[in-house]
């Protein structure tokens, strides 16, 4: 998956060369980025690894196809279609399906991305294909199966018995669950050049709030997709085409009434859940999810420096640089620490009152790029070749 798109694709920068070697398409310049060492880390703690599976990977595509789970069941997706629910406890598979499609000469990928979601009744993924599929959770069959206005790069969000589609064109789809029927869409339009991300939208009271690739968030009515209110929180500048980037790709996070989001170049931003007021801003970017807990802000900024920030005002609290650069995975809670994974396959948990690292394993060396999960008491990763592992304190 390459990481900058264009409109109509008169352009694309591969991710490996914008973020590792520091070649600049745009300005004929070359940009010394470093990379930070893996640091040493004095593990305060044990873990083990409790099960290990897997399904289809590709190390030479970035791709943030990750896990997900409902209940006790974890459910998997490879790039090539073969999707597989697993035992949370044991590590194993109850079900496998395969949803790409083959000819008598060849099996064509379904090149499905983006990750995972699912809710009481179905498995759902989409593709760069442009496809949506419905899995039942039970037994993997599928259930249906919906041509979608554009590539689907982020998680589906089932909610109120539609599931919310954020396509890679700008398109907001709202599909009934049960038919994949569309009931509404909206384009939030996508400007000529914007990263290869899109974000998963919540809701909250009523609302879906999203954000978009013109560093805007927007409140739409569940029911109807009409909008209540936008918010800029990013806005285009500098000198350079990536400079003006200002997507906002990560997922909101809704707590008491405020809504907590960032953008691209942009700013870690608190908004007002009714109005879109903004309550404060604070100069830091990222596309990365936010983790909120106990009245903290952790997130990894765009530079891959891990940062802490109070809910109230938005203080910072600490910054930890000594990843830097390294392509971290969004942060999650877990069990009283911030977890991470970096390109080299090393996963980090550290004290998320003071930013030091508290353990360090390496996974595998085919690296992480995706979200881990939480489970239970186990920490669930899915590597770049496929491989996922399940952790436990």
């Amino acid at each position: 998956m390459n990481l900058l798109k264009r409109s109509l694709s008169s352009l694309l920068v591969l991710s490996s060369v914008l973020m590792v070697s520091g070649c600049s398409l745009f300005s004929g310049e070359k940009d010394n980025i470093t990379i930070s060492p893996s640091p040493v880390v004095t593990n305060q703690f044990t873990m083990s690894q409790v099960w290990k599976n897997s399904t289809s990977g590709n190390k030479q595509i970035y791709s943030l196809l990750g896990p997900t789970s409902y209940g006790d069941v974890v459910y998997i997706a490879g790039r090539s279609g073969d999707i597989k629910a697993i035992d949370a406890n044991k590590g194993s598979p109850l079900w496998k399906t395969d949803v790409s499609t083959s000819s008598f000469f060849r099996r064509q990928s379904a090149l499905l991305s983006g990750g995972v979601s699912a809710d009481e009744q179905h498995v759902y993924i989409g593709s760069e294909r442009a496809q949506m599929f419905a899995l039942d959770r039970t037994n993997g069959k599928v259930v249906w199966q919906k041509e979608m206005a554009g590539e689907v790069l982020a998680k589906p969000l089932s909610s109120d018995g539609l599931l919310l589609v954020n396509t890679s064109n700008g398109f907001l789809q709202a599909l009934k669950t049960d038919t994949g029927e569309e009931v509404w869409r909206v384009n939030l339009e996508v400007p000529p050049l914007s990263l290869r991300l899109q974000a998963t939208p919540v809701v909250a009271n009523g609302a879906v709030i999203v954000g978009d690739s013109n560093g805007r968030v927007n409140a739409l009515l569940i029911d109807n997709g009409l909008l209540i209110w936008q918010q800029r929180i990013s806005q285009p500048s500098g000198s350079t085409e990536i400079a003006r980037l200002s997507d906002v790709d990560a997922t909101p996070v809704v707590d008491n009434g405020i809504i907590y989001t960032i953008g691209y170049n942009g700013a870690l931003t608190a908004l007002e859940l009714h109005s879109g007021q903004t309550l404060w801003k604070r100069n830091v970017g990222s596309t990365h999810n936010l983790v909120v807990q106990d009245k903290h802000i952790y997130l990894v900024d765009q530079h891959d420096v891990i940062q802490s920030f109070t809910t109230d005002g938005g203080s910072m609290v600490w910054k930890q640089p000594d990843l830097t650069n390294r392509r971290l995975t969004d942060p999650v809670w877990y069990q009283g620490y911030i977890a991470v994974g970096d390109f080299e396959g090393y996963l980090y948990l550290l004290d998320p009152k003071t930013g030091d690292f508290a353990y360090k394993i390496n996974v595998s060396s085919s690296g992480l790029l995706a979200s881990p999960i939480v489970v239970d008491n186990k920490l669930i990763v899915q590597a770049r070749n496929g491989d996922v592992y399940a952790f436990e304190r």
